[in-house]
């Protein structure tokens, strides 16, 4: 049985949709279809606004956007390890030595599809095979709710179930995931060269199938429908 959000985002006030993220053989399913123009630098959040409005990103290896979701989400080569450790500390500064990127470099591996789409665009049941990740895009006090949603049935010993790690905004969808079958979620849209595409006050919270389906079953003995949430909410005027 697939997870059910409605009562979630109904309880968090959330009207944003959810965004999808799937590795799938067939792109018929998920139209309106919309995809970079070819040869040309696109971040796949410019399309922020296109997923809102109900279309859904269609790359490939070969029209990825950019040059770092090809690597990152493809496994696409496109320039010598040593201009790519100059290009991302020398241009972008985003790391304090080659040295220390060489290390992260080596520790991260890019993600390998299945097929040969990947589609982001709104959450669609019937397309959950191939699902691999969930994004919800919310303010700080969605954003709090769903950390203390991914932590309440979250054990000490059990993974972490709440990670943000070093990583650009395409990876925070599903490269930085270390396994996506169990529950975790990532804070995401921290990649500063991409929340140009967003609004100032909304970041991304990425899970995982396993995670999703938790959060979706947050029942009345959940904090979600205890005081200090609906305080919360009459604060906010909501």
């Amino acid at each position: 049985m697939k997870p059910e959000p409605k009562n979630l985002l109904k309880r968090i006030n959330l009207v944003t949709p959810l965004i999808g993220f799937y590795d799938a053989p067939d792109i018929a399913h998920f139209k309106p279809l919309v995809k970079p123009q070819p040869r040309k630098h696109m971040c796949i959040f410019s399309f922020y606004k296109r997923w809102l409005k109900g279309e859904t990103l269609h790359i490939t290896k070969d029209n990825p956007g950019c040059g770092g979701c090809g690597y990152w989400l493809f496994n696409s080569v496109t320039r010598s390890r040593k201009d790519y450790v100059e290009f991302l500390v020398d241009d972008e500064g985003l790391k304090s030595s080659h040295d220390l990127m060489n290390q992260w470099l080596d520790y991260r591996q890019p993600y390998e599809p299945e097929y040969p789409n990947i589609l982001i665009g709104p959450l669609q049941q019937e397309q959950y095979d191939y699902l691999k990740s969930i994004t919800f895009y919310v303010n700080s006090d969605q954003l709090s709710l769903l950390i203390l949603g991914a932590n309440y049935n979250n054990a000490p010993s059990d993974p972490p179930p709440v990670i943000a790690p070093f990583g650009s905004g395409c990876m925070e969808l599903v490269t930085l995931f270390e396994d996506l079958n169990i529950p975790q979620a990532i804070i995401g849209a921290t990649d500063i060269a991409m929340r140009q595409y967003l609004p100032p006050d909304i970041l991304a919270f990425t899970v995982t199938k396993p995670m999703f389906k938790q959060l979706c079953e947050l029942d009345e003995n959940s904090f979600l429908y205890k005081k200090f949430w609906d305080n919360l909410r009459k604060a906010r005027g909501l």
